[in-house]
């Protein structure tokens, strides 16, 4: 859209060629000569003509041809004067008694004038022109937020995936695809999806149902002992599936390579945890760059589950901040009111300005 819009009001300077000029017209015309001072005074209202010689110049140019009747800021009183027909500019002569040398010193100084005027315009018209792209973004800007906003689409694009029970309706009415081609952008019948993004809130309830986990560890810890990480997994599983309609999976391709739990709505991925025993400062290290390495650009919400089967569970949350930290791609830690987690915001591999959430939590496994 851009692009056409400064496509379509630039102004296109003039520019004469000048190795093209050429002699267009030239034969008998009938003069006036009413106003001839020669003439007696009662007689120069009468209008009265002989025969003489006219010549016209033709000038091809290249612009646009209104800047011709435009007054740049930098004038004279008495601006040079010649006439426009399509793509030529005309400079007519009329004479009873020519004389070529007389006739092209007055051409050549009225085409210097007419040049020095181009100029002039010129000089008005670049800071337009170069200004015209940032003027039409912001334009559009402008009126796309104005249509987001009617829409109720930006406060929506947090785009809550639908709980199995009770949850409110999160939807917006579709708005209408802009199709980006070089003429002016067709609008077209699909309508506007936009990204699906996991909001805090049900980042949080994702969240709160992996920690509900733990009592139930704790409650049957003989259920829970002999447990594999993919055992443990998928109990998760169960009970994610239960909320969110089936779209939690294991072991799922994503980007680079396999996640262990993964949410999904609508094709697009929206939450991705990994699931760990605790092995100390490098094997959480390398389960940070694994879950970096799934995580696709528009991936923001993740998190990564350890289950530890060492008794002092204490030791482990006293460190995993400062391991955390040591991460290249480590920017700030988040204040997160839970005794057994804590959260982190990372960059993305490959772009430090595009930033994801990271919540770690430890789970006690039964001996």
């Amino acid at each position: 859209m851009c692009d056409h819009l400064e496509s379509k009001y630039h102004i296109d300077a003039v520019v004469l060629h000048k190795d093209k000029i050429h002699i267009k017209d030239s034969g008998d015309a009938n003069i006036d000569v009413s106003n001839d001072y020669n003439r007696m005074i009662f007689e120069r209202d009468k209008p009265f003509y002989i025969k003489g010689t006219s010549i016209t110049f033709a000038v091809p140019f290249e612009g646009d041809k209104e800047l011709f009747y435009c007054k740049a800021s930098t004038f004279t009183m008495n601006p040079p004067r010649a006439s426009v027909e399509n793509n030529e500019l005309i400079l007519t002569y009329n004479e009873v008694d020519p004389n070529p040398e007389r006739i092209k010193a007055d051409f050549e100084k009225r085409l210097s004038d007419i040049e020095t005027y181009l100029r002039h315009v010129l000089n008005d018209i670049s800071p337009f022109n170069n200004g015209l792209r940032a003027k039409a973004k912001l334009y559009i800007e402008s009126r796309k937020s104005k249509i987001l906003k009617d829409q109720g689409i930006v406060s929506a694009l947090g785009y809550p995936i639908k709980m199995a029970s009770s949850t409110p309706a999160t939807y917006i009415a579709p708005a209408i695809r802009k199709k980006v081609v070089i003429q002016k952008p067709a609008a077209t019948m699909a309508p506007f999806a936009p990204e699906p993004v996991l909001d805090m809130e049900n980042y949080e309830a994702i969240l709160k149902i992996t920690s509900n986990m733990v009592l139930v560890m704790e409650r049957s810890p003989h259920s829970f002992k002999d447990m594999k990480e993919e055992d443990l997994r998928q109990h998760f599983l169960v009970q994610l599936n239960g909320q969110f309609e089936g779209e939690a999976s294991g072991e799922t391709f994503n980007y680079q390579g396999k996640t262990d739990i993964l949410i999904r709505h609508q094709g697009k991925n929206i939450f991705i945890a990994e699931c760990m025993f605790w092995k100390g400062q490098e094997s959480l290290l390398e389960k940070i760059d694994q879950l970096l390495g799934y995580t696709s650009w528009r991936d923001t919400k993740t998190a990564i589950l350890i289950f530890n089967k060492n008794k002092d569970s204490s030791a482990v949350l006293a460190k995993i901040p400062e391991i955390v930290k040591t991460h290249k791609n480590f920017k700030r830690q988040l204040e997160y009111n839970c005794e057994t987690g804590f959260r982190f915001v990372l960059s993305h591999n490959g772009d430090k300005n595009r930033e994801l959430i990271v919540t770690i939590s430890v789970f006690d496994v039964p001996q």
